[in-house]
């Protein structure tokens, strides 16, 4: 249950979508649903995005948006547990930031 944000690193050798290989770093588990409750009902564009169904790939371009929008959420978030939470994806943001060779993956139920 629940959307799951994963922490991916991506090697492509060559040019081939074949070739591509996606392995997992960190991941933080949403098993209380409570991550999509607080994404679809935050009203911010990007976060919007996250279906609780499906997938969402987000790469180093996207991160600026993706971690000032996961910041105000944090901010209107009055519990530790809902904190923490968020506090736990923007870790994996802002490695995702910094290192141009992964992803942030976003996957629903």
């Amino acid at each position: 249950m629940g959307v799951d944000v994963a922490l991916m690193r991506v090697d492509q050798l060559g040019t081939s979508p074949k070739r591509r290989r996606v392995s997992l770093i960190d991941a933080v588990v949403d098993g209380a649903d409570r991550f999509a409750r607080l994404c679809t009902d935050s009203g911010l564009p990007m976060l919007n995005t996250v279906d609780p169904y499906g997938s969402l790939i987000l790469t180093r371009a996207d991160m600026e948006q993706f971690i000032a929008e996961v910041e105000v959420v944090r901010a209107r978030v009055d519990d530790s547990s809902g904190r923490t939470l968020l506090e736990d994806v923007l870790r994996l943001a802002r490695i995702c930031s910094t290192e141009p060779s992964t992803e942030l993956h976003i996957d629903g139920d």
